[in-house]
């Protein structure tokens, strides 16, 4: 067999083993182009705020957790990708549903948050990090919060893989991560406390219908009558 022979029955046999991951590679173009758009001169938004918002502190070492956020919901989706077709197919309902609720949301009802410190409080290496990505990211088009959103997807998709079942201590990572990060976006004032509620909100209401979709539309058993 020519080498060309060869290189093209590889790559045909990677993109029939792989092709199930192309709908999400699209997609994910497809948002970042769509959300690129929403953050060009967002000037006219609805500003989001709740009281609790003011108890919150300012604390930049949650930086940590927050942009470890995209290494973590990437990592999963590769491995479901690699492992777990099944449980991938799931999980891309769950994370494309959401993100495109949000970019709807985003598009009809501009928002943001007022939330940010006029100067950092402390001159550090997370502090550092923090101006460094609030140069990139506007305080607009926050609700509901994806980083919440996906942290959640990332971890429901580890709690009901087959393989990592047994895996107590990366089912047990997951959940610390996926809280840290939740906590991250509200101390670092990148979202309100309501952006982060109404991310729990939706993705309750996914979880049930991606993974209790059986149960919730299962029909009901008949009571037989009784006779006395």
């Amino acid at each position: 067999m020519k080498v060309s022979e060869r290189k093209n029955s590889k790559i045909g046999f990677l993109f029939a083993r792989f092709r199930h991951a192309i709908p999400m590679l699209v997609f994910l173009v497809v948002y970042l182009i769509w959300f690129a758009w929403l953050e060009q001169d967002v000037t006219n938004y609805r500003v989001i705020h709740v009281a609790l918002d003011d108890y919150i502190p300012f604390c930049e070492v949650f930086i940590i957790p927050y942009l470890l956020w995209f290494g973590y919901v990437a990592a999963v989706v590769i491995y479901l990708v690699l492992r777990d077709r099944q449980e991938y197919d799931k999980t891309c309902v769950f994370l494309i549903t959401g993100m495109t609720i949000f970019l709807i949301v985003s598009t009809l009802w501009p928002n943001g948050h007022h939330l940010r410190p006029a100067a950092l409080p402390r001159d550090n290496v997370f502090s550092q990090l923090v101006a460094a990505l609030w140069r990139t990211d506007t305080p607009t088009n926050l609700w509901p919060s994806i980083h919440v959103y996906n942290s959640l997807g990332a971890h429901f998709a580890v709690m009901h893989c087959r393989e990592l079942s047994s895996r107590k201590w990366i089912r047990r990572g997951s959940l610390i991560l996926a809280v840290s990060i939740i906590l991250s976006t509200m101390f670092l004032k990148q979202h309100s406390v309501f952006d982060v509620v109404t991310g729990l909100i939706m993705a309750a209401v996914m979880y049930a219908l991606v993974y209790r979709r059986d149960r919730l539309f299962a029909p009901r058993p008949q009571r037989t009558p009784q006779h006395e």
